[in-house]
């Protein structure tokens, strides 16, 4: 097969696509180390972060990544500083070698008094990988033993114990027991724990909005009852007020659900995150000690419930919102054909009337014009007696009223007709069709 040289038209994402795979490597971790990871909510002030990011590029003699870039990694002491760029946050993760004892100060590190928080800090964890022939028993009597959990993971290549607690710096400490891990698997394991400790954080701040929209919801949720009873009674009477107060409480309703719409799916989505992340540790429960998992999900679970509740409310009462509103404006629609009704009757009775009216005064036309007729007659009538003709005016006169009142009740009679004809054509024109 001859070698050639593709050149075909490349997508504009094709890159970004195939780079995005790769974009959040693991680090390979060597035993006896500590691993810090901070973050901050940076979705209002993305430029504050990667202001920050710069300066520490720079401070490192390390070129500052692109705007647009989401992962950047550097030297960084005796270890790798690591920057990730999420939706609605950033984390910073940084390794160096663990201390002699177990949560031990580590006085130079990235995050000191020269660190300038790009956001409001979220989550913070502190993760200590340590040989298995190390003694910790004093070490596990520090943990909380009301939330402390311990399991081997890694097809038991590890032992992870936590409390799930935060220490006076506000890190949740996890310890690593290492049974003869290789670098990439502690790099594996210590990214999940990273991440289900700041998933489940930012799980969690979903349970503050659902707890304070439930009174809020309950509130209307009373009202709409209050006026669904109404209605049974005199809903008719007060249709317009009643769908009036309907809407007020709709407008209400929305507003607070387009308020936590992005909230409540965020948590749901980081809850599944947090899901993944510990299925992948296939954890084994030790003897009289409860798993990570198990204590996640006997903590995490509720509180997903309660915003699923919360958001299944909204729902539910949009959509009798909707039929109650419905409802009112059918019966406002029926009121107001009633009354269209009324009026078109009351128009045709006018109609009648007008008729009548008009026919009254054709009559009185017919005869008014008769009348002057008959006058201009008897004026003739005088002429013609006066050149000689031998017949008394009167008599003529007389004569003639027949024939005058016919003439003028046949020419009122057709001019009504041709204008009845031309409003007949006038209606019937395509143009004046809807």
């Amino acid at each position: 097969m001859s070698k050639r040289s593709f050149s075909f038209p490349v997508a504009d994402v094709r890159a970004r696509a195939l780079g995005e795979i790769h974009s959040r490597p693991y680090t390979l971790i060597p035993v006896s180390r500590v691993i810090f990871q901070v973050a901050f909510l940076t979705e209002a002030n993305f430029a504050a972060d990667q202001a920050i990011l710069k300066a520490l590029s720079l401070a490192q003699g390390v070129p500052a990544p692109a705007a647009d870039t989401s992962h950047h990694t550097m030297s960084w002491g005796s270890g790798t500083l690591r920057w990730e760029r999420h939706t609605e946050f950033s984390t910073y993760f940084w390794d160096t070698p663990a201390p002699a004892e177990f949560g031990a100060e580590i006085p130079v590190n990235p995050f000191g008094a020269s660190f300038a928080a790009p956001g409001p800090f979220i989550s913070g964890v502190r993760i200590e990988i340590r040989p298995d022939s190390e003694d910790v028993a004093d070490v596990i009597a520090n943990f909380d033993p009301t939330s402390l959990c311990q399991s081997m993971v890694a097809d038991s290549q590890a032992t992870v114990i936590t409390d799930f607690r935060q220490d006076g710096d506000g890190l949740t400490k996890f310890l690593v027991l290492d049974h003869g891990m290789t670098d990439g698997a502690r790099g594996m394991l210590a990214q999940r724990l990273l991440d289900i400790e700041t998933y489940r954080t930012l799980a969690m701040m979903g349970l503050p909005l659902a707890q304070t929209l439930s009174p809020e919801i309950r509130q209307i949720e009373t009202s709409f009852t209050a006026i669904t009873q109404g209605m049974k009674q005199h809903a008719r009477a007060e249709a317009d007020a009643t769908l009036s107060e309907i809407t007020r409480l709709a407008a209400e309703l929305e507003a607070n659900a387009a308020l936590s719409l992005y909230r409540f799916g965020a948590s749901r989505a980081y809850y599944n995150i947090v899901l993944e992340r510990v299925a992948m540790l296939a954890e084994k429960a030790l003897p009289g000690n409860e798993t990570l998992g198990a204590f996640l999900q006997r903590r995490l679970a509720p509180a997903m419930r309660t915003c699923q509740s919360v958001e299944e409310r909204q729902a539910d009462l949009s959509r009798k919102l909707a039929r109650a509103t419905a409802l009112l404006r059918s019966w406002i629609d029926v009121e107001l054909e009633k009354f269209n009704t009324e009026i078109l009757a009351s128009m045709d009775k006018r109609a009648h009337l007008q008729l009548r009216l008009q026919q009254t005064v054709e009559g009185l036309s017919v005869a008014a014009i008769s009348y002057y007729v008959i006058g201009l007659v008897g004026y003739l009538a005088k002429l013609v007696h006066g050149v000689g003709v031998e017949i008394p005016p009167e008599t003529l006169t007389g004569a003639a009223v027949p024939f005058v009142v016919l003439g003028v009740w046949l020419t009122v009679r057709r001019i009504r007709s041709k204008h009845s004809d031309d409003h007949v054509k006038e209606a019937n024109r395509p143009d004046t069709l809807s």
